[in-house]
């Protein structure tokens, strides 16, 4: 395995991007744009009504025009395997950091619109939904059962790492993602805690090592972003 190349694509954030959302965020990795928009209702699932708990969810959507060829709408409710796993995903990585008690029984729902794709989708989309939820979050400061009680409990952000051409390397565009031979996505906290790691040996596999040189690249990329989203946040960044 040669060097690591643990360099990030050039990041642009742009905060309030729409007035309608409490949280929005335009999010640019490279090529990759995403539009995250975090949205605060009364009430939560029917499931969970009752408990003294909120709920932090998150949709994810491909827009037609943002690959080639066009990507066909998903409609009347159907949506695709790879659409479902990614806005699971997103919001459990959104969850991990939340205490939903001091939430109260409100529901946010982070909404994950893909304008461009140039791969890292997923990671773009959790790193932005959460600089659009904690803007989301400071609207409803004064209303929360405690307002001294915080409910986000650190920052998550995530970021693609792969094996190409016998190199680590890191936030995967669209042609390197397909000449990986191993790929994975790392979720982490802002204090250096894993949320989730999605591993896939795509034409090979992979031992300790390589393992954790990955980690080790992740670790690196995920702290640039994480002092990103510190920048972008200014004053509302809630975490010492």
């Amino acid at each position: 395995m040669k060097g690591r190349a643990a360099t990030i694509r050039p990041v642009r954030i742009k905060r309030r991007f729409t007035r309608s959302a409490p949280g929005s965020v335009l999010y640019q990795s490279g090529g990759t744009v995403v539009l995250c928009t975090a949205t605060v209702e009364p009430g939560v699932p029917a499931w969970l009504a009752g408990k003294g708990k909120g709920w932090i969810t998150a949709e994810y959507n491909m827009l037609p025009g943002s690959t080639q060829p066009r990507k066909a709408r998903e409609r009347s409710g159907k949506i695709d395997g790879r659409t479902t796993e990614i806005q699971r995903l997103i919001g459990r990585s959104l969850r991990a950091v939340a205490d939903l008690r001091a939430l109260g029984e409100r529901a946010i729902t982070v909404d994950c619109d893909v304008l461009e794709a140039d791969g890292g989708t997923r990671t773009a989309s959790i790193t932005g939904g959460f600089i659009a939820l904690v803007d989301a979050v400071h609207s409803i400061r004064e209303e929360l059962p405690d307002p001294d009680r915080y409910p986000l409990r650190d920052s998550v952000a995530a970021i693609s790492v792969g094996l190409v051409d016998g190199r680590v390397r890191v936030d995967l565009d669209y042609a390197l993602d397909s000449s990986a031979a191993v790929d994975m996505n790392v979720v982490m906290t802002g204090r250096g805690q894993y949320v989730e790691l999605q591993g896939t040996g795509e034409e090979s596999t992979f031992g300790e090592d390589e393992l954790g040189a990955f980690l080790a690249a992740a670790r690196i990329a995920v702290g640039e972003l994480t002092g990103l989203q510190r920048e972008a946040l200014g004053r509302r960044w809630p975490f010492a």
